[in-house]
């Protein structure tokens, strides 16, 4: 008879890193994060998310804030307390080269906003709406940008507080406008994500 003995060990960050790089290299469609200690997997968006990103690069290039949407969920952010967690926003909004140089996994510094897009999967619900805004507001991010496509609503959060999260919600629905205040300092008509709630 065998007996198999359970037990959970924490994954380092070290681990975390080269498992990611490792996986980056092997599956293209395939990136991890490492959000709460947990090993997350950021998969394949569909059309209309790449949109909605689209869209919100243009909205930045046409006010000309001088900020740049680094788009594409494939910039990297060391998040949570102590820097131990991994992040890969649907997109971030920094002044253009802030992340020259900064490898794989770069520290929050410059940072003003995340953005992540609902999916239409299982995790959705706990990955973008729970455990990142808990993270970017403990990596000290400014503002996080939430935009849901299954209620049709767009909410930017605002003063973070490490280990609580953001004190400040913004929500507006899909056709409404939605100000961002400086230093951003744009303001979003959202009519056109209507037609990527689908």
């Amino acid at each position: 008879m065998t007996v198999m003995a359970q037990h959970t060990s924490q994954m380092s960050v070290e681990e975390f890193e080269e498992l990611a790089a490792h996986v980056a290299k092997r599956f293209d469609a395939v990136r991890l994060e490492f959000i709460n200690g947990r090993v997350g997997i950021k998969g394949m968006t569909d059309g209309n998310h790449s949109e909605v990103i689209r869209w919100l690069q243009e909205c930045f290039l046409v006010a000309g804030t001088g900020l740049w949407l680094y788009g594409g969920g494939e910039l990297g952010l060391r998040i949570e307390r102590y820097r131990k967690g991994r992040a890969l926003p649907d997109a971030v909004l920094a002044p253009r080269g802030t992340f020259a140089g900064k490898g794989d996994w770069a520290d929050t510094a410059g940072v003003l906003m995340t953005v992540e897009v609902t999916s239409y999967d299982a995790d959705t619900h706990r990955r973008d709406r729970e455990e990142k805004p808990l993270g970017y507001a403990e990596a000290g991010i400014p503002y996080y940008l939430l935009i849901d496509r299954d209620d049709a609503s767009v909410t930017l959060y605002s003063d973070p507080v490490p280990g609580e999260g953001y004190r400040g919600a913004n929500k507006k629905s899909f056709g409404a406008k939605l100000s961002l205040p400086e230093p951003l300092g744009i303001e979003l008509d959202t009519e056109e994500l209507k037609q990527y709630a689908d």
